[in-house]
């Protein structure tokens, strides 16, 4: 009896252990989950999946490569689909089989609509209940402005994208068909709406010259229209969806940020159309309806989308330094598309004029925008300013090429368009390592990075303030 009481006993004891042990285990993988921030949740996120991508295009059945495609070249197409760029070292229609490009396209997908939507998608299809942690994840990956009803608008978001791929690939389809055959054509049209939508200027059409983007359909409106029309939908802003499914065309009841995205968006459509139609011409085609369709189309693409119907080598330095510049800006928040954005230029466009007025503050709109905000975008836009600089100047140095070519590069991929003037296939691996990091710190963007390895520094307390003359 003592025995069996001792034994009984033990495994109390083992068991009382096992319960502590389990709660200590419990406990700390709580604080792990509170000390992980949304910001480090989205920068791990994109580079884990950005490392399964180039794993699995380094498979032999990915490429035409025998042996399979080098880590180098599938990890850099891979960075470039995720981070919906559009730099290629490999033609994709003709290095990549449709398994490869079936991954790109893909990560494509994944990487437009944004790692965390993408994550939330699947946890929902499950029948799994999202917690206010994964609410709060999903409100920083889509710049949504609040928590409550992030969930209505991230089903909103995937089922108004679907929508919108397939009316893009419908409309395409009998072009495509006509021009490949049915099967080619189906798979073309679907990963060319993809790819358009989510402004990852990936394409197919290396099949009639390799690296030539979709310039053989320069004078045709069906595929060039679309096209651009997927990329404007896609670079506009979620948010901006939103509130034209709830308001329809009452301007006046958006939100602040919609009323400047769209705003900014159409200022930067009209006037570099203007400029590439009537200073451009050398680079355009000739027959007045080509070379307008042209002309808007090239005013379209810089903002983060990557095709081009023409050869940007025609371009003049004007023209080439003004395709940096729209490069740089992108599209606008909570979007597929990258660059420093819309809201941002405008912000600082703001606060200039209010500097040159003397004016207190700024605003839009008949609404004031917070000190905090412009900061905030003088911050984003000196990052990206020195980052698209400074990457340009060391492969300048490295390659021995123009800097004038290497800032375009440089903007290309820190904006995640994709347009090239031909150099990428070209850089040593410094270079494209360089590509990389610009492409990655791009999509994921400036401020989520340095959050997710920052601690803040919380302290009220201030230095003495001293006047400084700047200007």
């Amino acid at each position: 009896m003592a025995l069996l009481l001792g034994r009984r006993s033990e495994k109390m004891k083992k068991s009382g252990m096992g319960m502590q042990f389990r709660k200590e285990e419990l406990t700390r993988r709580q604080q792990l989950r509170r000390h992980i921030t949304s910001s480090q949740i989205i920068v791990l996120g994109f580079a884990a999946v950005i490392l399964i991508g180039a794993l699995l295009l380094m498979l032999p059945v990915a490429s035409r490569e025998p042996g399979g495609a080098t880590f180098a070249d599938s990890l850099f197409t891979s960075t470039s689909a995720v981070c919906v760029t559009g730099l290629v070292v490999q033609d994709t229609g003709t290095y990549w089989t449709a398994f490869g490009q079936a991954v790109i396209i893909s990560l494509i997908q994944i990487g437009g609509l944004g790692i965390v939507t993408m994550a939330v998608t699947v946890v929902r299809l499950s029948g799994r209940r999202i917690g206010l942690m994964q609410r709060s994840f999903m409100q920083d990956s889509i710049s949504a402005p609040q928590v409550g009803g992030i969930v209505r608008l991230t089903n909103f978001i995937i089922r108004t994208t679907i929508m919108i791929e397939l009316l893009g690939a419908a409309i395409m389809m009998p072009t495509f068909i006509h021009d490949f055959g049915i099967g080619k054509g189906i798979w073309y049209a679907v990963f060319h709406s993809i790819s358009a939508f989510c402004n990852a200027g990936f394409d197919l059409m290396g099949v009639n010259g390799k690296f030539s983007s979709i310039v053989q359909y320069v004078n045709n409106p069906v595929i060039s229209l679309t096209i651009a029309g997927l990329i404007i939908v896609g670079g506009i802003g979620f948010l901006v969806w939103d509130d034209v499914a709830s308001h329809r065309l009452h301007f006046k009841a958006y939100r602040l940020q919609s009323k400047v995205a769209i705003t900014v968006t159409v200022v930067l459509l009209v006037l570099p159309t203007l400029y590439f139609y009537s200073g451009e011409a050398q680079a355009l085609p000739s027959a007045a309806g080509g070379h307008f369709l042209a002309a808007f189309f090239q005013a379209v693409t810089p903002r983060t989308a990557g095709f081009n119907t023409v050869n940007l080598l025609a371009f003049s330095d004007v023209g080439v330094g003004l395709f940096i510049v729209l490069m740089l800006i992108g599209g606008s928040p909570g979007s597929t598309a990258g660059g420093m954005k819309t809201t941002t230029i405008a912000v600082l466009a703001a606060e200039s004029l209010a500097v040159f007025r003397q004016s207190g503050s700024i605003h839009f709109f008949d609404r004031r925008v917070a000190e905090d905000v412009v900061r905030t975008a003088a911050a984003i836009f000196l990052m990206y300013v020195m980052l698209c600089v400074g990457g340009g100047m060391i492969i300048s140095r490295i390659e021995g090429i123009s800097l004038l070519t290497c800032l375009f590069e440089t903007a290309s991929a820190i904006g995640t368009v994709g347009l090239t003037l031909g150099i990428t296939p070209q850089l040593g691996l410094v270079s494209r390592f360089i590509l990389v990091l610009l492409m990655y710190f791009g999509r994921v963007g400036g401020l989520t990075v340095i959050f997710a390895v920052s601690r803040g520094n919380h302290s009220h307390s201030q230095w003495p303030q001293e006047p400084i003359t700047v200007g």
